[in-house]
């Protein structure tokens, strides 16, 4: 049975949580400050016996007033614990301060996603990403990466590469076992997957294909790791059809691309690259699937991203469910030769051939 089928709370867990929910912005941004002031920092150091307010405020350099109004909230939160007049750093704490995942995700929500959210609804009822505003005036925040604020970009890159090069390891030992000379890959961003295939292959040469501006940045970073000479550029547009795919590829590859596009979308650009490979290519798709993830947090977490796609990416993508991507591959004329769960931190390799 599926694990949505229930209803798991009781009509007074409810309406708790209900509570909990319409608060759950500010108690974000508690968390944000906890952290950004110093005062979970100087928990931490204190250990097991904890600290006064007063103790902490002069620890942090905050003031009793802020030190006690953002820890009585983070009592409730669940952040800290207090024994008698002291708190204490609780175990929700320690992952909010030293917790790699937790610190990219909640700078990601807070430099990135938090203002553009209050434009949900207006995007829903759009289909464009109204939330962009907050930060340019582009059809889709892909055409302004490299124009976002410094603290919003490294969030976003942050965010990005997080999870993505969990997988190089494992990826790299399945993709070369086909022993590829050329790989085309689409949607390269920053580039750190073509420098990774080039420095664990010294034979493999790479296409990145992408937006202009942000295909400048890839190769600027090929030129720096020295591999100019392996990592070739082919600026377009994917949803383009005036502009041509490259002609000649071993291996096609999409690296947590497909989510940034719509179902027909999707399929548009399945059917350009069905058209263009050889017939003895293979296409790679690498995704995070929300109904694939063991953990109930990893599902939470990729469907609230799904949200940042709607009002801040382009309005229309989302992290699908596997079924549906696996629908659309099938339709644009592929079969799944090989499908592996669980690489890194809960993505899916899609091995597609030509159908």
């Amino acid at each position: 049975m599926s694990r949505y089928a229930v209803d798991p709370l009781t009509a007074l867990q409810a309406k708790e949580q209900a509570q909990k929910l319409a608060f759950a912005p500010i108690a974000f941004q508690a968390a944000q400050s906890l952290r950004e002031l110093g005062i979970l920092a100087v928990l931490d150091d204190a250990g097991l016996t904890g600290l006064s307010a007063q103790q902490i405020a002069e620890r942090s350099g905050v003031s009793e007033y802020g030190a006690k109004v953002l820890l009585d909230m983070g009592l409730s939160a669940l952040i800290v614990t207090q024994d008698g007049d002291n708190y204490v750093l609780a175990r929700l704490g320690h992952f909010l301060l030293h917790d790699a995942m937790t610190r990219v995700n909640m700078d990601f929500t807070a430099d990135v996603c938090y203002r553009a959210m209050s434009h949900l609804t207006e995007t829903i009822r759009s289909g464009r990403p109204e939330g962009l505003r907050e930060f340019g005036d582009w059809p889709t925040i892909y055409e302004g990466l490299s124009r976002l604020p410094e603290k919003a970009r490294k969030s976003w890159f942050d965010f990005d590469h997080f999870y993505s090069d969990k997988a190089f390891p494992e990826l790299l030992q399945r993709i070369f076992a086909e022993r590829p000379k050329t790989i085309v890959d689409i949607g390269g961003n920053t580039g750190k997957w073509s420098l990774q295939c080039c420095a664990h292959d010294e034979d493999v040469h790479m296409t990145i294909v992408d937006l202009p501006r942000q295909l400048a940045l890839a190769l600027d970073n090929a030129r720096e790791h020295g591999f100019e000479a392996r990592i070739h550029g082919h600026p377009m547009n994917i949803l383009d059809d005036s502009q041509p795919l490259p002609a000649e590829a071993d291996i096609w590859w999409m690296s947590q691309f497909l989510d940034c596009f719509s179902p027909m979308e999707i399929l548009r650009i399945l059917r350009r690259i069905r058209a263009a490979m050889r017939p003895d290519a293979s296409v790679y798709i690498l995704e995070l699937f929300w109904d694939r993830q063991h953990f109930e947090a990893a599902a939470y977490s990729l469907n609230a991203t799904s949200l940042y796609f709607t009002c801040l990416a382009n309005g229309n993508s989302r992290f699908y469910h596997s079924k549906d991507m696996l629908d659309i591959v099938e339709e644009a004329g592929f079969v799944v030769a090989e499908q592996v769960d669980d690489i890194g931190l809960g993505h899916t390799l899609l091995r597609l051939r030509a159908g």
